[in-house]
């Protein structure tokens, strides 16, 4: 079962706009899905201060991988 939408309109800077219509054609997803993501990830941050559990995985995950590199390029 879909979720209730409802339109809205909204302004965005140009190069933001841009770079998420790149994004989502990069990932060969909806802008829509993007904006949607992207708002929620900014309620869940604001509700609790920090990031989602998924997203601090992730982050956490690429840390374990990579963490000499991101040292090396703090540098």
């Amino acid at each position: 079962m879909s979720k209730a939408r409802e339109k809205f309109a909204t302004q965005v800077d140009s190069e933001i706009l841009a770079s998420i219509r790149a994004l989502a054609k990069d990932e060969g997803r909806q802008l829509q899905a993007l904006i949607d993501e992207a708002l929620a990830d900014l309620i869940e941050k604001r509700k609790t201060g920090r990031p989602r559990a998924h997203v601090m995985g992730a982050y956490l995950a690429s840390h374990d991988k990579y963490g000499e590199l991101y040292k090396k390029l703090a540098k």
